[in-house]
């Protein structure tokens, strides 16, 4: 089992750009379609991410990429975890655990007061890995996604 202290995190770079998507639509379309908002997003973060005050973040043990997420603005001091993936091989290692940790100290830092996700519930480890972090289901309303039939959100401001 891997230790999370062996987990580097670092911000989006042009040279990592090509692994935010490739570990994403290994993942997405392994379980389901990738939709028109997947591509966009995906091959032009710059544009609908970064650009529009988001973040986005690269799990590296070593010099290998495992993991990626993005936190993208969606309202006043509220961010959308999104895009968040680690590659099948590194799955089981805790990745996820230290991936939501540190995206819950980022969001923070970023002035961000809540926190939102769109999932599926047919992704169990997923779901199971945010109820454990503190994400509440909340009445779905409206998603980007066609996939999503849960969305989760936690309050940043009683941590």
């Amino acid at each position: 089992m891997m230790e999370n202290t062996d987990i580097d995190f670092v911000p989006f770079t042009n040279e990592l750009a090509p692994h935010f998507g490739a570990l994403n639509l290994a993942w997405v379309s392994k379980y389901f379609t990738v939709e028109p908002w997947d591509e966009l997003v995906l091959m032009q973060p710059q544009t609908y991410v970064i650009g529009k005050g988001g973040a986005i973040y690269f799990a590296l043990v070593g010099s290998d990429v495992v993991g990626t997420f993005a936190l993208i603005v969606t309202g006043d001091k509220e961010y959308e975890l999104s895009k968040m993936a680690v590659a099948e091989q590194h799955r089981g290692k805790k990745i996820g655990n230290a991936m939501l940790v540190f995206c819950l100290q980022e969001a923070k830092r970023l002035g961000a007061e809540k926190l939102i996700l769109f999932s599926n519930t047919a992704l169990q480890p997923a779901i199971h890995l945010y109820k454990k972090f503190g994400f509440k289901e909340v009445p779905l309303g409206n998603s980007t996604y066609v996939r999503s039939d849960i969305k989760m959100e936690i309050d940043l401001t009683t941590l």
